[in-house]
């Protein structure tokens, strides 16, 4: 039996820098894709889009979960980037989560990536959303995605492993795509 997974976020998603969804590319790329090939039931949607805030992301999730059984929320970064309220992120999100839940479908939340180009002075903003996103899933009973962990540098906090980065210093590379993919990503509890 077929899992229709709706992935819904910004570039992190979208698998940037190696594939856009407007031009394809490597598909290696998308820690979808490392998913998918640790669990065959999986059928992914990629709804990612470089760039989107929270805002911009949650306009398009009830398009993008149509005939899923699962959607993943993903984003924030752009909205630190951006220097947007890290609260009114934290609300987007929630906003996202609950309207999967109301929609009838199993949710997950991923938490923010490390951004190796925004260290140090976006660090703690990241922190502080991750928090919040952690609550989130607790508060509403989803899973949480441990993206971040996942890809930070133990040894340079608040930084991506140099083998998991991509040279742009914003997005994960091929190998930190797929530690997400086959590590971090887990289907939330079914009924």
């Amino acid at each position: 039996m077929s899992v229709v997974v709706a992935a819904l976020g910004d570039s992190i998603t979208e698998g940037s820098p190696e594939f856009d969804s407007r031009r394809g590319g490597d598909e290696t790329s998308q820690w979808e894709h490392w998913a998918a090939r640790a669990d065959a039931r999986l059928e992914f949607r990629n709804h990612g889009i470089h760039g989107e805030r929270t805002d911009e992301i949650l306009a398009r999730l009830d398009e993008a979960a149509a005939g899923a059984d699962v959607l993943v929320v993903q984003g924030g970064i752009n909205d630190i980037a951006q220097d947007r309220s890290i609260e009114a992120a934290e609300a987007n999100l929630r906003a996202m989560v609950r309207r999967g839940k109301e929609i009838g479908l199993h949710v997950a939340v991923a938490d923010v990536l490390p951004w190796n180009n925004g260290w140090p002075d976006a660090e703690p903003k990241i922190r502080r959303l991750n928090d919040l996103i952690a609550a989130i899933a607790r508060d509403e009973g989803v899973t949480l995605l441990p993206f971040h962990d996942t890809l930070e540098d133990p040894e340079l906090p608040g930084r991506m492993r140099a083998e998991w980065t991509h040279a742009d210093g914003d997005h994960p590379s091929v190998a930190g795509y797929r530690r997400l993919g086959e590590l971090a990503f887990r289907l939330p509890p079914r009924d």
